[in-house]
Order: structure tokens, then C-alpha cells, then sequence
């Protein structure tokens, strides 16, 4: 029997209520996924792979919904978080979006052409080609912590690949999720998207249903769940889950310029975002300034918190209390934490508004250090050579990102050489999600497979070889009954 489970690592009896609590919207029953996702499949196999054009008038109608309902969602992602900053919605979950589908759409063409492959001479003049063809039905499960952009830009890719989806949103973030749903259902027909929403039940039976292929965005324990459930029915899988992304800085980079980048990586969504910088790792000379300046950075971005629109309140009481969590086992461990709180405003408990935090050299065995921090709190790891940072990383599960801060191109290469990851920013964090032509996905604990780009395209694509025989040809040769012929040609093509 499958286990009940939430894209989100959180109690389920705190998750339903919080579902309960979004309102008079109608959570999709579990027992009907199983007939909505066989009407797709249906439609899917009658319609046949849609043309360019189809393709493109589905996206232009996605484009058109997300100008259209961007206030809407806006909107709803605060009410969803208790405040999330217009601005981060703006640039996190509207702007990448709208962009990934324009990507889409410029590059559809030369994405869906065919591509010849070369024949051996031995075959000649038969021909072969590679075809891109839609996998069917697609289905999405997106987390809250930028819960538009990561359900809506793996949808436009697998609309460009001509296929068609099931949404299933994360349900701590019902109030977004219902205005996904508003905007799918206005422009797609039921057949084309759907939009499903419910708690932990909902969720698992969605990871039960046979797809052509599930694309899941959410914590690694909850990966393994899901793709435990997907192996029963072998669906493919694209995991894309988190770790602990760690930051090197170089001894040679400025570090006032190093202390400002990374705190924005933290602070941006309140450190919510997978590919934050989890920690940092400063040569141990300058760790006290990086303090400073850090202290610094977030005074000039953030001059004041509690009643700051530009800041971001942690999702909900249950990820507020385990930050907190993390933050008192550190003092009790003796480690040095320092809390930047600009304004010294006092932060209620219930607006759920955690300061920025730095760590000063933790000990290693604490949940900060083993856990994925997911919120503003930044440990600083002293290191005396690169090739300590370098032996720090590698002895941890390989991270969905890696961040380097250094201009010296052989300690760049070395860093880039000597560690795996999923993505790599140099000299920035979080930008390389941004860039459509670049693929995004992790490495083993950090992830499977990977969406954007041509490489999203044929994520959600079959690759088909198909070999052309010539009308005249030398295959006769080959078959029996064999004789003197087939041991002269073996013979020639084996070399003796």
C-alpha cells in the first residue's frame, strides 16, 4: 500500500487544516484522478501529436493567462505565506515564467525538427532519423515555495513537446492554488490541463497514477516516495529536489561584493528557495569582516523587517518552529549566533518573520549542518586552503547548487573540476535558474533528470529512431540460408 504523503515535509493533519482553512473552493476528489487522467490519455491518442501551430496557441493562451491573472496570483502567494513580497512574486514566480514560455515559443521550431542520423556504409542508402514525439500525458507535482513558477514553466515545456498535463499544487499554498486552477480552466480545456487540488491523500494517489511521465519538485525524503510510487506503474521521473547548497569564497574576491550576493541569495523569499545558499565557506582570515559586511548588506537591503513589505514571512508556524529549532540547538551547542535585525524590532512569533542569521562556525553534528536550512539562516565555515572547502563539499551529498565567488580562473576551474552538482553559479547565486537556455536539475540526492531548455523539450519528449530501408538493398545477403558469401563478407568486416 502506498504511504500518504505531502509534497511538502510537514505533519498531515497541519497540512489539511491549513487546506480546509483556504475557503469554499472544492478539493478534487482522490478517487476521480485516476478517470480524469484516463479522458486525457484518450484525448491524447485521438488527436494525435498537435502541430506547430497547435503547440504555439496553447502557449500564447498560457502567456496570455498569466499577463492576465498576475495580480491575481500575486495576490494569493501572499495570503498563502501570511505576506510574501509583491515584488519577489513579480520577479520569482511571474516574470521566469512568462519568460520560459516566450523561450518556449521562439524555439519551438528548431526544437521539434527532425534530425537525421548517419547510416553505416554497410546499409547504405537506407536512411535513419531521430523524431521528437509527444510522451502523452504529464503529470506535475509543484511545491509552495514558488508555487507558480515551478508548476506553470515545467508546463509550458511539456506543452511544447506536445503534451498535455495534470497540476498537482503543494497544499500549503491552497490560496495559489486555486488561482492556478481559475487561470487553467479558463483558457485549456479539461482535457488538455487540468489543475488538481487536496491534501496528503490527493497527492499520494496522484504519484500513483500511471503517466507518461512525472515531474515532481520537493524535499528528498518525499522524492523517494514519490518515485517509489511511480516505479510501480514504471513511469519515467524528473526529481527535482534540494540539499544543502554550499557557497566558496575565494580569498581573492571582495568580500564586502561576496557578503552582498550571497545575503541576497538568503534573504530572497526568506532563504525559502532550493538553490539557496545553504552555507558559506570563508578563508578563515577574513571571516570577521564577512560578518561585517554581511550585517551590512542586509541593512542596506533590508533597514527594517517586521513591518517591511520587501521581507518575507517564513510559509507557515510549523517551518517557523523548525528554524527556530535549529537556532536554539546551535546556542546550546555553544555556537556563536548572530542575529541581524537592522531596526532591533521585536519580531511576533505569529507573523512568522525570522531575521536574518548567521552561524559562525557550527558545530558539524547539529540539524543546521545535516538538514537543508530553507530560511534566512546562514552558517560560515572558516577554511584555511581551497582544497579544504573543496574536501567540505565533497564529503556531504552532492548539492542541487554550488556556488563559487573567486577571479582566479585556475581556482574557478578547480572548484568546478573537483566537485559535482547540479548547477553552478560563479561570482552570483540564484541567477542560474533565470536563464532559459541553461537546463536545471540535480545529481543523486539532489535530483533527477532535468526541465528548461531543449533539454526540458526532450525531457518530456521520445527521442524515436527510425530506420529507412532503400527499395534496392544488400540485406538479402544476410539472411539464410548462409553459405560461402556470408563467410567471405564476415570475414572482410571481422578482419580475419
Amino acid at each position: 500500500m502506498l504511504p500518504r504523503m505531502s509534497a511538502n515535509p510537514v505533519p498531515e493533519k497541519e497540512a489539511k487544516h491549513e487546506a480546509s482553512a483556504s475557503g469554499a473552493h472544492e478539493d478534487t476528489k482522490a478517487s476521480d484522478l485516476a478517470s480524469i487522467l484516463e479522458r486525457m490519455k484518450k484525448a491524447q491518442l485521438q488527436s494525435g501529436a498537435p502541430s506547430y501551430e497547435k503547440r504555439v496557441e496553447r502557449l500564447d493562451k498560457l502567456l496570455k493567462g498569466m499577463l492576465t491573472h498576475k495580480d491575481a496570483i500575486v495576490a494569493a502567494i501572499s495570503e498563502d505565506f501570511g505576506h510574501r513580497s509583491k515584488h519577489e512574486s513579480l520577479i520569482a514566480d511571474v516574470f521566469t515564467t512568462i519568460n520560459a514560455i516566450k523561450h518556449c515559443r521562439a524555439h519551438l521550431h528548431e526544437w521539434m525538427e527532425v534530425e537525421p542520423r548517419p547510416i553505416s556504409w554497410l546499409f547504405a542508402p537506407a536512411r535513419g532519423e531521430l523524431v521528437p514525439q509527444p510522451l502523452g500525458v504529464v503529470g506535475i507535482i509543484s511545491p509552495w515555495n514558488y508555487p507558480v513558477t515551478l508548476a506553470l514553466t515545467p508546463l509550458a515545456t511539456a506543452i511544447a513537446a506536445g503534451n498535455r498535463a495534470m497540476i498537482k499544487p503543494s497544499e500549503l499554498t491552497p490560496k495559489t492554488g486555486e488561482a492556478m486552477s481559475k487561470l487553467v480552466k479558463e483558457i485549456f480545456s479539461e482535457d488538455e490541463v487540468t489543475v488538481v487540488t487536496g491534501g496528503a491523500d490527493v497527492g499520494a494517489a496522484f504519484s500513483a497514477l500511471p503517466f507518461d511521465h512525472l515531474l515532481f519538485t520537493g524535499s528528498t525524503r518525499v522524492g523517494k516516495i514519490v518515485m517509489k510510487a511511480a516505479a510501480e506503474n514504471l513511469v519515467p521521473v524528473t526529481l527535482e529536489l534540494g540539499g544543502k547548497s554550499p557557497t566558496i569564497v575565494h580569498e581573492d574576491f571582495p568580500i564586502d561584493v561576496a557578503a552582498t550576493r550571497i545575503m541576497y541569495g538568503k534573504c530572497f523569499n526568506a532563504g525559502q528557495t532550493c538553490i539557496a545558499p545553504d552555507y558559506a565557506l570563508v578563508p578563515r582570515a577574513q571571516v570577521d569582516r564577512f560578518v561585517d559586511e554581511c550585517k551590512a548588506a542586509v541593512a542596506k537591503m533590508l533597514p527594517t523587517l517586521k513591518s517591511n513589505t520587501d521581507y518575507t514571512a517564513i510559509v507557515n508556524a510549523h517551518h517557523y518552529k523548525r528554524l527556530s529549532g535549529y537556532l536554539d540547538e546551535a546556542k546550546k551547542k555553544d555556537a556563536k549566533v548572530i542575529e541581524v535585525n537592522p531596526a532591533k524590532e521585536e519580531l511576533p512569533t505569529e507573523e512568522h518573520k525570522l531575521a536574518p542569521t548567521l552561524v559562525v562556525d557550527p558545530p558539524q553534528d547539529i540539524a543546521l549542518m545535516q538538514e537543508e536550512i530553507f530560511g534566512p539562516i546562514l552558517p560560515i565555515i572558516p577554511y584555511d586552503k581551497l582544497e579544504d572547502a573543496i574536501a567540505f563539499v565533497n564529503e556531504r551529498p552532492r548539492p542541487l547548487a554550488l556556488y563559487f565567488f573567486g577571479y582566479d580562473d585556475e581556482a574557478t576551474s578547480k572548484v568546478i573540476d573537483r566537485t559535482i552538482s547540479g548547477g553552478v553559479g560563479v561570482n552570483e547565486t540564484l541567477m542560474h535558474f533565470a536563464q532559459d537556455d541553461l537546463p536545471f536539475g540535480g545529481v543523486g540526492p539532489s535530483g533527477i533528470g532535468h526541465y528548461h531548455a531543449k533539454e526540458g523539450f526532450d525531457t518530456f519528449s521520445k527521442k524515436k529512431p527510425i530506420f529507412y530501408q532503400a527499395r534496392v538493398n544488400g540485406t538479402g545477403l544476410l539472411r539464410p540460408p548462409y553459405g560461402k558469401t556470408v563467410d567471405l563478407a564476415m570475414r572482410f568486416l571481422l578482419g580475419k
